[in-house]
C-alpha cells in the first residue's frame, strides 16, 4: 500500500472508515475521504493524525454526476493522483416489500446505483489519464451485498439496487480492461456495523448464518486492502463474496 493514493467514497464511518484504518495499518500514505457527513469527516480526519498518512476530505453529494465529479476532482487535485477507489457509500431504509414508498426507491438508486455510477465514471476518467504499457492503472472495489445474490423481502429495493451495481461493475470491468483498469465488488454478509446495532438486527444476522454471528467489519476490510493493493493484478469484474456460509457461490 506504500507510495499508494486511495479514495473511499462513503469513507467517513462505518465499513469505509474500517477499510481505511487497515489500509493504513498496511502502509498506505495517501487517502482520500468523500463523504456528506461532515462532522464524521473531520473526526476521521483527526483519527489520523500523526500516523504518517496524508487524509484529504471532501464533502459531497454522489448523487448528481456535476456534485460527484466536483467531489471527486477536488480529492484527486490535493492528492494528485488516485490510485485505487473503493465505493462504499449507501442508504439502507429497511421497508416491507408491499410497502416501500417512491420516495425510498428514489433515495436508494440516487445514492446506491446512480451515486456508485457517477463515481467510478469520475474515477475511470481520471485513471484513463495514467495508462502504461504493462502496468495497472487503477482499480476500483464496489461494496454490494449478499443480498444482491438471495431474497431479501425486508429490503427488496436496498437488494434490488447491490444487484445492479453488480451488473455495473462486470460492465465497467469489461469496457476498461484495455485500459489496465480493474473493477471488483465485495458482497460481505450482514456486519457488525454501528448502524445494524442502531436498528438492531444483530440478532437476525447472526441465526441467518451458519457461522451464528455477523461478520466484524475489519473481516470484511481485509478484503478490501488486497483487492486495492498490488497483489490484485489480474482479478476484474469479478464478485467475491464472503459470507459465512450464508451463500455458497
Amino acid at each position: 500500500m506504500k507510495n499508494k493514493a486511495v479514495l473511499v467514497v462513503g469513507g467517513a464511518s462505518g465499513f469505509g472508515l474500517e477499510s481505511i484504518r487497515l489500509m493504513v495499518r498496511d502502509g498506505l500514505t495517501k487517502v482520500g475521504i468523500i463523504d456528506i457527513n461532515e462532522a464524521a469527516l473531520k473526526a476521521a480526519q483527526a483519527e489520523f493524525a500523526g500516523k504518517n498518512v496524508e487524509v484529504v476530505i471532501q464533502a459531497g453529494d454522489i448523487s448528481t454526476s456535476a456534485s460527484a465529479h466536483a467531489a471527486f476532482d477536488a480529492v484527486a487535485a490535493k492528492l494528485g493522483r488516485i490510485d485505487a477507489m473503493v465505493n462504499c457509500a449507501a442508504v439502507y431504509p429497511r421497508s416491507p416489500l408491499l410497502e416501500i414508498s417512491d420516495e425510498s426507491w428514489d433515495l436508494e438508486n440516487a445514492i446506491n446505483v446512480k451515486g456508485t455510477y457517477h463515481m467510478m465514471v469520475a474515477a475511470v476518467k481520471h485513471m484513463q489519464k495514467h495508462v502504461a504499457a504493462g502496468k495497472i492503472a487503477g482499480r476500483i472495489v464496489n461494496i454490494t451485498s449478499v443480498d444482491a445474490f438471495k431474497a431479501h423481502p425486508q429490503n427488496a429495493h436496498y437488494a434490488a439496487t447491490k444487484a445492479a451495481v453488480v451488473s455495473l461493475t462486470r460492465s465497467f470491468a469489461h469496457a476498461f480492461a484495455k485500459d489496465q483498469i480493474l473493477v471488483n465488488s465485495l458482497a460481505p454478509a450482514g456486519m457488525a456495523t454501528d448502524k445494524a446495532k442502531s436498528l438492531g438486527i444483530l440478532g437476525e444476522l447472526a441465526a441467518a448464518n451458519p457461522l451464528g454471528r455477523a461478520a466484524e467489519p475489519a473481516e470484511m476490510a481485509e478484503w478490501v486492502v488486497m483487492m486495492v493493493s498490488d497483489k490484485n493484478t489480474y482479478m476484474t469484474g469479478e464478485q467475491v463474496i464472503v459470507s459465512g456460509g450464508y451463500i455458497y457461490a
